[in-house]
């Protein structure tokens, strides 16, 4: 066919695609939020993750017809297997995390009255456990580098009262277990771990929730061992665990469950299903390699973020061999961004197809707290002096700067491969080159 266009034709319609084309290249670096191309523009990969594996799982336990822990063998399995897997000698498994804190107060003796230390950074279970316990929270501030309780200040906060402290292995990073253990042998306070963040996570080689009195664990549904909700205590003292088990089935220990009406104590049922546990014990199949896949993708994301100036990504303690990463957390630094704040910056990289999260609010500064502290009970149980200590001291200041600067990415996205790590770091670059633009728009 012959063609009929001209030479200058040929030339305008070349100029003119190469303007396109210009266009088109200065929109792909446009932040989204501008009207440019994203720089992701399919999902992270999904969570939960669930195959053959699950739903084999809970059509055995159906058709058993023994849905109960009294007369099935899946919860009692799913214990024996978690114990193996992180190194303890016993665990019990519970209707969910906050159930698993529950118990541990209960067990180690936290009554009315009593004080128990917990950080202000993390969620809202470890603080309404105490309050259940009608015992005072008492808050010590965080370090923001690590995203974890400031252990250096935890001594200052012990008193005669003080009953347990509570760490939380925050996002499934460590906290500085060494000085927080010494702290709990010096003064004969209990240790309960909050773990319920950070399944496989290690301190100097060992699994976390081994080295306290006791260790809890979450398996709700966003969690990196999950079964909608779900939980469990690990012990390395049978005779806690006996008191444990005793007190989440209504006070009947291990030798009268289904068989009699005689009671080991107080208690309530906290009981994990047989179904749950089905689907634990399948989801544990994956879960050492889920977990490695999420060191490797945390490392290689890590060493770009921390060259990205304004980017700190959360450190670790030196004793923490093994981070979780239930959570990737870091420090934003508007300063580095043209002052863009914050939430903006996380819309825009919402926009480029990068989910993130502001994280907590301070928790020392709810509301709510301060009209528990001011109800009859509390007054009651509190001397007047020392609840106004209490208010006169319930500053977080480390903590009450890093809730503005905190950004999460949730654990699923380190799932992917290495390209989408890639992509995160990219997604960021791209809105600090155009951060002044964004901060105006």
């Amino acid at each position: 066919m012959k063609s009929h266009l001209s030479r200058r034709g040929f030339l305008t319609g070349a100029s003119a695609a190469g303007v396109a084309l210009q266009a088109s290249a200065a929109d792909a670096g446009k932040p989204a939020l501008l009207g440019g191309s994203k720089v992701r523009p399919q999902p992270f990969p999904a969570w939960p993750v669930s195959g053959e594996a699950e739903e084999r799982a809970l059509m055995d336990v159906l058709h058993s017809g023994k849905w109960f822990r009294g007369n099935g063998q899946n919860v009692k399995k799913f214990e024996q297997e978690y114990a193996r897997m992180t190194g303890a000698k016993d665990c019990l498994a519970t209707c969910n995390g906050t159930a698993a804190l529950f118990i541990s107060l209960n067990v180690i003796g936290v009554e009315p009255g009593d004080e128990v230390i917990i950080p202000p950074y993390t969620f809202i279970a470890t603080l309404n456990v105490v309050l259940r316990q009608h015992a005072l929270p008492v808050f010590v501030d965080t370090d923001p580098e690590t995203f974890q309780m400031d252990a250096r200040q935890v001594e200052a906060a012990i008193t005669g009262r003080t009953r347990a402290i509570v760490p939380v292995h925050l996002g499934g990073n460590v906290s500085d277990l060494d000085a927080l253990l010494g702290l709990s042998r010096k003064h004969k306070v209990p240790l309960i771990e909050d773990a319920c963040q950070a399944h496989l996570a290690e301190w100097k080689g060992r699994k976390v929730g081994t080295w306290g009195d006791t260790g809890c664990f979450s398996f709700q549904a966003s969690k990196n061992l999950n079964s909608g909700e779900g939980g469990a205590i690990l012990f390395n003292d049978p005779d806690l665990r006996e008191r444990a088990y005793a007190f989440h089935n209504n006070g009947s220990g291990l030798k009268f469950i289904g068989t009699n009406f005689t009671y080991a104590g107080s208690g309530t049922n906290l009981r994990l299903t047989e179904f749950q546990a089905a689907i634990l014990l399948a989801q544990m199949e994956r879960i050492e390699q889920q977990a490695r896949r999420r060191r490797e993708n945390a490392r290689y994301l890590t060493s770009m973020l921390r060259e990205i100036k304004g980017i700190t990504p959360a450190r670790q303690y030196e004793g923490c061999t093994t981070n979780a990463y239930h959570l990737y957390m870091l420090r934003y630094n508007p300063e580095a961004f043209a002052g863009l704040k914050r939430d903006t910056f996380l819309k825009a990289l919402g926009a480029e197809g990068i989910p993130g999260s502001g994280g907590y609010s301070p928790l020392n500064s709810q509301t709510f707290v301060r009209e528990v502290l001011n109800s009859r009970g509390y007054q009651r149980l509190f001397p007047a002096q020392r609840l106004k200590q209490w208010e006169e001291k319930n500053h977080c200041p480390a903590n009450d700067r890093l809730c503005t600067e905190a950004v999460w990415f949730t654990q699923n996205m380190l799932l992917g491969d290495r390209g989408d790590m890639e992509q995160i770091a990219e997604a960021v670059r791209k809105i600090q080159t155009h951060a002044g633009e964004l901060a105006k728009a």
